[in-house]
């Protein structure tokens, strides 16, 4: 990420510096931009999965937890310089509200009401939020982290919420 620069984008895409410094004034704003489009795209894919949305946004999750996870790197990158950048920091803050949103929205659609009482469906979006960020921080952190094996427990967790039906884990 240090030796990323915007003239080297400008160079692999065949474009003037102007061109990508009109469209982004800084390399942060760009990679910015980066993880707010894997973000959409990803709850594009999900959202064409009508039947499987939970188990489909449990897939994507897991499949970018890995010790070496670009997104994943990238995004706490983001984190970093964003304590540093209150532009940035807002965006990212926006990033993550969409994400929470998201998955408030697909919870809604599966519980009628929250499967523990006094715990809205926004917390539970924002609680599963922080585990998806939190495991993929770990498995950054330490290169045995328990993927598989997580993820199979986590599985379990949501069956036993009622959140993930038993049939939709091909068991």
């Amino acid at each position: 990420m240090d030796q990323f620069t915007l003239r080297g984008v400008a160079e692999t895409a065949g474009v003037t510096q102007g061109t990508v410094y009109y469209h982004f004034r800084t390399k942060e704003q760009l990679l910015l931009s980066i993880v707010q489009d894997i973000c959409e795209s990803s709850w594009d894919e999900i959202s064409k999965q009508n039947e499987r949305q939970i188990r489909q946004a449990l897939d994507s999750a897991k499949s970018r937890c890995s010790y070496d996870s670009f997104f994943h790197r990238l995004f706490y990158t983001m984190v970093a310089s964003s304590f540093h950048n209150d532009k940035i920091r807002g965006q990212l803050g926006e990033v993550i509200s969409a994400e929470n949103k998201h998955l408030s929205e697909k919870l809604s659609k599966l519980w009628t009401e929250s499967p523990v009482e006094g715990v809205s469906l926004t917390t539970w979006g924002i609680l599963f939020n922080a585990i998806f960020d939190g495991l993929a921080l770990q498995a950054l952190l330490q290169k045995d982290f328990p993927v598989e094996k997580t993820y199979e427990e986590l599985e379990q967790v949501l069956i036993a919420l009622g959140h993930l039906r038993v049939q939709e884990g091909g068991q």
